[in-house]
């Protein structure tokens, strides 16, 4: 196992593929299309893969965040820090205008959040007036057209389930007036995005059908949501079942609403304060990617990309794939390796295998087959039914597992760490690993930090989100 020290960031970007085949999304018959139909990455592997961020501008992050395979970034796009002058808007000053033109240049699809309040209309974090919604609504507008035709995902406000994010106290009245106002005229000024809401925190079923009562699903592409959690990512599998049949009750009739991972990490203080080790964490990250495509989640992003700090007891700084220091941690490797080594792949099915703490993927790349495995009991040798002539197997870092090639398959052992099954033309060298840089870069204006998008100070401050 290398550690953290030895990998260099170097060339690991070229060995991404770039996978462009959009989903449509249907439209409701009651919503006619303005322009092309709004899309979603097709569910292959990396294509609707992502990351949180917290900066604006081109730092050295993004190109690291390439280079690890991530396809999608998802960042706030500051209503306060944009239009600090009534109907005067300055995306430029606050960074957003580098940062997207940085992704394009980088293939990177944007995620951005329209949030939150504005103290030139509301005094609260919140929206709750007649003419704050009028503002962020023209707000919102404004970003969709000066960023139009970039396919850019947007999203309406941030976890207004929480206090912390929709102050006085949640409104679902309010929430949902806000996302009548805003979804005509984002759509309006960019046909090309995709309109997702409501970023919930959680999978609250109550709060999602009143929502759905007063209509959300009327306004938007898509249905985002933070399935965080304590437990391991494969507890999401009957919370999606539960939503998706609430979904089917209300959708407009035969409109679609798809389902997004929008917000979603492992800190290694867990949620019951319960320690993760680094490699746990990597492995969460990994099955997290990959249970979410199995269920047909177009976009998974991963909370967060950097460690927001050092403070060894602090939960909110410790989600990221990367230290601080932008040291690649174990969570970074194996992504890299997921995105290097299953590049264009999506799922076929999961195997049953006879006992539900097994996951078996088999994954199908054209006629190429290969499979993802791991699971939740104990340790076990197991034959994975693919059809591979020279078969190799992977760990979650790209090291070599022991594999043999029986009549039924491959046979390999699985932990709760996955295994990945391949062909051996897949891998090139079987000795390679993914590599990534570890020395940081400096930005444009000679500094390593990136600029906050809401104060244009060094080193962004995010509210914590629990």
């Amino acid at each position: 196992m290398k550690r953290a020290s030895d990998w260099n960031w170097a060339g690991l970007r070229a060995r991404v593929v770039n996978l462009g085949t959009a989903l449509v999304i249907a439209a409701p018959a009651s919503r006619p299309l303005l322009a092309e139909p709004a899309s979603l990455p097709e569910p292959v592997i990396p294509r609707g893969f992502g990351v949180n961020i917290h900066f604006t501008g081109a730092p050295a992050d993004l190109d690291r965040i390439a280079e690890a395979g991530f396809a999608v970034v998802r960042m706030d796009l500051g209503w306060g820090a944009v239009e600090r002058e009534r109907g005067v808007y300055n995306f430029a000053c606050a960074g957003y205008d580098e940062l997207t033109a940085a992704c394009g240049q980088r293939g990177i699809r944007l995620l951005y959040i329209l949030d939150y309040s504005n103290r030139l209309y509301e005094e609260d974090r919140s929206v709750r007036t007649d003419e704050g919604r009028q503002a962020y609504a023209a707000f919102a507008a404004a970003a969709a057209r000066r960023y139009a035709g970039k396919k850019i995902i947007w999203e309406i406000w941030n976890e207004p389930n929480l206090e912390q994010f929709w102050t006085p106290q949640p409104s679902v009245d309010d929430y949902c007036a806000l996302v009548a106002a805003t979804a005509p005229r984002v759509r309006e000024a960019d046909p090309s995005g995709v309109i997702v809401a409501p970023a919930c925190s959680g999978i609250p079923l109550d709060w999602l059908e009143s929502c759905f009562a007063r209509g959300l699903l009327d306004w938007v592409d898509a249905l985002s949501l933070h399935p965080y959690r304590s437990k391991a990512p494969e507890t999401v599998i009957e919370d999606y079942a539960r939503l998706r049949a609430l979904v089917d009750r209300h959708a407009p009739a035969g409109k679609q609403v798809p389902i997004l991972s929008g917000e979603w990490g492992y800190s290694e203080i867990n949620w019951d304060r319960s320690r993760l080790a680094p490699e746990e964490q990597a492995q969460y990250l990994t099955r997290m990617f990959l249970v979410n495509l199995e269920q047909k989640v177009p976009i998974s992003i991963w909370y967060d990309w950097k460690d927001d700090g050092t403070d060894p007891d602090e939960r909110e700084h410790h989600f990221g794939t990367v230290a601080h220091d932008l040291a690649p941690k174990p969570a970074c490797r194996a992504m890299a390796t997921l995105a290097r080594l299953l590049a264009g792949y999506s799922v076929a099915e999961r195997v049953d295998t006879g006992d539900e703490r097994d996951f078996v993927v088999r994954l199908r790349r054209g006629a190429e087959e290969a499979a993802a495995a791991w699971t939740l009991g104990p340790g076990h040798p197991i034959v994975i039914p693919v059809q591979i002539d020279e078969p190799i197997a992977r760990d979650i870092e790209g090291a070599p597992v022991t594999a043999a090639k029986r009549p039924r398959g491959v046979e390999v052992s699985v932990s709760s760490s996955p295994v990945y099954i391949l062909p051996s033309s897949r891998t090139g060298n079987a000795s390679t690993r993914a590599t990534l840089r570890t020395e940081p870069r400096p930005l444009s204006n000679g500094s390593t930090r990136p600029v906050s998008a809401s104060t244009g100070e060094r080193a962004v401050s995010r509210p914590q989100r629990r």
